[in-house]
């Protein structure tokens, strides 16, 4: 029997994830779609969800352009969600002006906790890193669901990955597989 497939991907450890391995991979260029479809196999994808922010537009006009026709693309994919959040300028101790990702993890989390608890998965795929989900998958299991962490090497925290029935590393090889070179 087929299983019942949801993937939820943490867009900033994501992209985080890319650019950890080399800055000439970013996001915007990575096919989901395909990485996605093999993923699953011949399961059923019941949905993509998709979390991040835009970067500030008036400071970065060029990676909003990008990251816009990225979401754009995301949009097209069937049965893919993709959530917005903000971003929230922030001063470090040094008074230096940096911006942050606010409602990503927990629009995710009350995502998936709301999927489980109304049955519309048999399998995650969590394609993060982010200590923050530990909670969250023990939960996922404990509702008998089936638990799968994608994860980027420089990005991870063991303890997450301690938490999944199966993990999957995204290293320079699989990443060169689904990246659009021009």
């Amino acid at each position: 029997m087929k299983e019942r497939v949801s993937v939820y991907i943490d867009g900033a450890n994501f992209y985080g994830g890319l650019t950890s391995i080399d800055k000439k991979f970013v996001d915007n260029r990575f096919d989901v779609e395909k990485y996605v479809n093999d993923l699953i196999g011949n399961n059923r994808l019941v949905r993509i969800s998709y979390y991040n922010a835009f970067v500030k537009k008036k400071i970065n006009g060029h990676a909003w352009k990008k990251q816009k026709d990225f979401f754009d693309r995301l949009h097209k994919i069937p049965r893919c969600k993709v959530t917005l959040c903000t971003r929230k300028s922030r001063l470090n101790i040094l008074g230096e002006e940096y911006h942050t990702i606010k409602g990503d993890d927990i629009f995710l989390a009350l995502d998936v906790i709301e999927d489980c608890y109304n049955d519309k998965f048999d399998r995650i795929v969590l394609i993060s890193g982010g200590a923050d989900f530990v909670e969250l998958l023990k939960r996922i299991k404990k509702k008998g669901k089936s638990i799968e962490v994608c994860y980027f090497e420089k990005c991870v925290s063991n303890v997450l990955l301690r938490k999944a029935d199966k993990v999957r590393v995204i290293n320079k090889k699989v990443i060169k597989k689904y990246f659009w070179s021009s």
